[in-house]
């Protein structure tokens, strides 16, 4: 079962089927991440093929990893698939 932690806390875990893999990046539903562990960040960045991306910055166990989330709020027409997902990095530990 795919899951993301910071600090040995589980941030995020979804089924298999519940998660899509892009670029070798898990995203998980949006239903599937804590939001407790997430602030927003005013960090974007923008890719050619998905669109625009926002970040979170996520807190947990006493560890804070900043930008470490991110989702597309309206993905391309390619990327459709990511709708409504977050995926994760910078120190945060995604297991599949």
């Amino acid at each position: 079962m795919p899951t993301a932690t910071l600090n040995g806390v589980v941030i995020a875990q979804a089924s298999d089927d519940d998660v899509v893999i892009v670029e070798n990046n898990v995203y998980f539903p949006r239903q599937a991440v804590n939001p407790a562990y997430l602030q927003p960040s005013s960090h974007h960045s923008h890719c050619p093929w998905k669109g625009e991306a926002s970040y979170y910055t996520v807190t947990a166990g006493g560890a804070t990893s900043e930008n470490a989330a991110w989702y597309y709020p309206a993905p391309f027409e390619a990327a459709k698939d990511i709708t409504d997902r977050i995926a994760f990095w910078r120190g945060v530990q995604v297991q599949r």
